[in-house]
């Protein structure tokens, strides 16, 4: 009991700490919130002495940062969130109208992202007890496409071209539709592929071989396998909820969405704090609603056997996937790299605006007349190498924050509600803006997701048949993780982490997108595909190229996860002490294979 008590209380402590950081900053940026506030309502009025006074005076923040947070925080007790700062309006309302905006469109997000990670697990439910495979590099390239550049294509091709869907404004449920698939698709595609890697092994447990030899139906061993499969998704669903919620800034601003993340954003740009620390907070508490409520339908599907240490595991030693697709893939990113590298990326030529590809320039030019390939190319060195810098960096994070679930968890939960954009603006605020502004910004939350699947798969490996036989035979904590729970575990979050290498590229370039990356001329991939969005419809292969290179990426790195899994082997565990004298062995890895694999 003491224990909820005290998670409980770390989260509460959290989630003030978060509020109350947010709250300060304006005076992290140290400007003057009265001039921000004063360009925010009028860019054109002389901000004179007499004027910011005035306006202090209107905002009550005369009296510094702590008297405006406590008199936030006092207000809120009695159910007033305050005024904005720059229209004047009550913030509960608004904040509520964002809310619902936001909670309706993650909704059919997240139908479009389960009916997107079915179709990559089909063929792999079909195939059952053959423990092969469904998804390939088609949910890699899903993966990999930037929200925000599925939403301008959307919004260009299917909205204005075909005008078969409304492609701006908010104004009845058909306008929830091309927004829902820009923000469901890569998600669903993230989500098919962690579900696919589990399925063939519940495919191979006791149970469904039991069941196959019973007569039952591929379907009805099918459905069962997805439910026991399900639970060591959930807390990675439950960050795609609050992330749908919050993170969708880039596609609510493409589509003229009035989400709670653009409202966040504004706010933050224009340091409204009373609409920026109340949307940050419904946020917080959408985390911590999303938290409990998959913890819930975790217990509910695994049933008795988390609490008994009934479980089998479905990490067990399996042969890796093929070699030659990850080759394949990294030989034509490396080729492009290398192409690219040997030209200049900042030669101008405006004769040569916007030409096709040809054998001049392969992928063409931009608006200034630059060869694409040389900026993909030299982008390449900046965006890869600093995605795979900050994955590593978080793989190591996660895996160990993972391992202590206890204080991850609440952390975890915390830093999901922030959308990345806010914080790439706190770091901004507090390390000065720079190169290293995104890398500090994404790597601040990469870890999360890495941390919670750790926390889950560990959860159920220590609650499976081998891990209890093994310390009935004298097996202690340090020997259980280091041979048992760490070999299962690390493997399947490794591959989660060269899941999500496209995705840390994607949340530079989002940044970069929004203006919080790198600045021109660099080619900067992100950037790319800021400055030739414009210019999608009138030179489509501006925005392809970039985007191209990065479903690259994330084939290869899909295709190079599936390599990475325990070795079949027969290996004992080292011998334990029985406790009495006589020394026993440990289950083995043998006894640990599902009768497939014997």
């Amino acid at each position: 009991m003491w224990q909820r008590v005290a998670g409980a209380g770390w989260r509460t402590l959290l989630a003030v700490g978060l509020v109350c950081g947010i709250g300060l900053l304006p005076w992290l940026t140290h400007t003057d919130p009265a001039y921000t506030v004063l360009k925010a309502r009028s860019a054109e009025r002389e901000p004179t002495p007499e004027v910011l006074a005035d306006i202090r005076q209107q905002l009550g923040i005369d009296g510094g940062p702590l008297h405006v947070l406590t008199g936030w925080l006092g207000g809120l007790v009695r159910g007033d969130a305050g005024r904005s700062w720059i229209s004047g309006a009550d913030v509960l309302p608004e904040v509520t109208r964002a809310l619902g905006a936001s909670l309706l469109l993650m909704g059919v997000s997240l139908l479009v992202a389960v009916l997107t990670a079915g179709a990559i697990c089909l063929r792999t439910l079909r195939l059952g007890a053959r423990r092969r495979r469904g998804g390939g590099s088609g949910s890699a390239v899903l993966a990999s496409l930037p929200e925000f550049l599925v939403a301008s294509v959307l919004a260009t091709v299917v909205g204005v071209q075909l005008g078969w869907l409304p492609a701006l404004g908010w104004y009845g449920p058909q306008w929830t539709v091309l927004p829902a698939l820009a923000l469901g698709l890569p998600a669903g595609a993230v989500l098919g592929r962690l579900l696919d890697d589990l399925l063939p092994g519940a495919f191979g447990e006791p149970w469904a071989l039991a069941a196959a030899a019973r007569g039952l139906t591929g379907r009805s061993i099918a459905r069962q396998a997805v439910r026991r499969c399900v639970p060591a998704l959930l807390p990675n669903l439950g960050l795609f909820v609050v992330g749908l919620t919050g993170g969708a800034v880039a596609v609510e601003q493409v589509f003229d969405i009035p989400g709670l993340g653009r409202t966040t954003l504004q706010a933050a740009l224009a340091q409204d704090l009373p609409v920026l620390q109340a949307g940050t907070l419904a946020l917080v508490l959408l985390a911590a609603l999303a938290t409990g409520a998959t913890r819930v339908a975790a217990r509910v599907l695994t049933g008795p056997a988390l609490r008994d240490g009934a479980l089998s595991s479905l990490h067990r030693p399996a042969p890796p996937a093929g070699r030659l697709l990850p080759l394949v893939y990294g030989a034509l990113l490396v080729a492009v790299v290398a192409f690219g590298l040997a030209r200049d990326p900042l030669a101008l030529d405006t004769g040569q605006r916007l030409r096709a590809p040809s054998a001049e320039h392969p992928f063409g030019t931009d608006a200034l007349g630059r060869d694409l390939l040389a900026r993909v190319g030299h982008g390449a060195l900046d965006t890869l190498l600093l995605a795979a810098a900050i994955s590593a960096a978080a793989l190591l994070v996660g895996v160990l924050l993972g391992l202590v679930p206890r204080v991850s968890a609440p952390l975890v939960d915390t830093l999901n509600a922030v959308p990345p954009v806010l914080v790439a603006l706190l770091v901004t605020a507090v390390a000065g803006s720079g190169a290293a502004t995104p890398a500090l910004a994404v790597g601040a939350v990469a870890w999360a997701p890495l941390a919670a699947h750790t926390s889950a798969l560990l959860r159920q490996e220590r609650a499976t048949l081998h891990i209890t036989a093994s310390k009935g035979l004298g097996a202690g904590p340090v020997h259980l993780l280091r041979h048992e729970l760490l070999p299962a575990v690390v493997p399947p979050v490794l591959r989660h982490a060269l899941l999500r290498l496209p995705g840390v590229a994607l949340a530079l370039a989002s940044l970069g997108f929004l203006g919080l990356g790198a600045q021109p001329p660099s080619p900067e991939w992100g950037l790319l595909l800021a400055e030739n969005q414009p210019y999608a419809e009138r030179a489509p292969w501006a925005v392809l190229a970039p985007a191209a290179v990065l479903a690259l990426l994330g084939a290869l790195a899909v295709s190079a996860a599936g390599g990475l899994r325990r070795p079949v082997r027969r290996r004992p565990s080292p011998v334990v002490d029985g406790g009495d004298g006589a020394e026993r062995r440990s289950v083995t890895a043998r006894e640990k294979e599902p009768a497939g694999v014997r």
